[in-house]
């Protein structure tokens, strides 16, 4: 069973990721493969446009996640799938589990329910399972992953990329009046300030980033040693995403944290290589 034709859902989110590194990495895929992965990524953009787009009152979006329950779990008795349709052909030929869906919904709806600002690394760490380790979970099943190998890289590789995007998106989350840095870093830091901009304008800034980083290195290490055991499945596109933002937080690492910060990008020759490198490699 093939997907069928591209949603208009599924374009738009194509046409915004074209030049990216996820775009770079869907290309690695075969066709059927590569058009459920841009159906999740496009299930993924709405439900995080809801929450971030501050489009309606807080109870108002949190009516619109419910929505996608809904839909969802209509979708997996067979019934009407509503603004779930585009991923009928995706349920029907990967399997991907329903719960991992609902994980990403949840996870959406802690950015609903209040602006995250300093959390305790234990609620960091249940929201990077959420938005990233589990659509890691529903990656791997397009993949050809097993569960177990699968889940572990899931965990390793989604916080170890959410992480990363996270120190790369300090000053953009701080105009949402949002701060995902974990109190306890921030406190042996000496930052006693939570409010954002504040928070990412102390001269201590970097001491509160740094273990971040190294928190990161090692979900990214312990992604690399899973797909080192060469388990079952296409590992091309988690080996580019892992060594894309392994070099952006490479590169943050070498520019610091210190204001004025500026968005780090892998250069377009490089992403090219690194794609190249994992088109090839079995």
């Amino acid at each position: 069973m093939s997907i069928a034709s591209p949603a208009p859902e599924v374009e738009a989110v194509r046409r915004k990721a074209s030049g990216s590194s996820f775009y770079a990495a869907m290309r690695l895929m075969a066709k059927p493969q590569r058009e459920a992965m841009f159906a999740i990524y496009a299930f993924c953009r709405a439900v995080d446009d809801i929450a971030d787009d501050g489009i309606g009152s807080r109870d108002e979006r949190r009516r619109q996640l419910d929505l996608w329950r809904d839909d969802l779990a209509a979708l997996y008795r067979g019934g009407e799938p509503g603004r779930a349709a585009f991923l009928t052909g995706v349920v029907r030929q990967f399997h991907p589990r329903l719960e991992d869906f609902a994980a990403v919904i949840d996870g959406m709806q802690m950015d609903v329910d209040a602006d995250i600002v300093a959390p305790p690394l234990q609620v960091l760490d249940l929201y990077c399972d959420r938005v990233a380790s589990a659509v890691g979970r529903l990656s791997i099943k397009v993949f050809g992953m097993e569960e177990e190998a699968g889940f572990a890289l899931s965990r390793h590789l989604g916080r170890a990329l959410q992480l990363t995007n996270i120190l790369r998106d300090l000053d953009e989350d701080a105009a949402a009046g949002r701060l995902y840095l974990p109190r306890e870093y921030l406190e042996q830091a000496g930052v006693s300030a939570i409010e954002p901009h504040r928070v990412l304008a102390d001269p201590a800034i970097g001491m509160a980033c740094e273990p971040m980083a190294d928190l990161a290195h090692g979900y990214y290490l312990a992604a690399e040693a899973v797909m080192r055991r060469r388990p079952a499945g296409d590992l091309r596109a988690p080996r580019l995403m892992g060594a894309v933002y392994l070099e952006i937080l490479k590169r943050m690492q070498a520019e610091g944290w210190a204001p004025p910060r500026r968005r780090i990008h892998v250069p377009k020759a490089q992403l090219a290589w690194l794609a190249l490198r994992h088109a090839i490699a079995a």
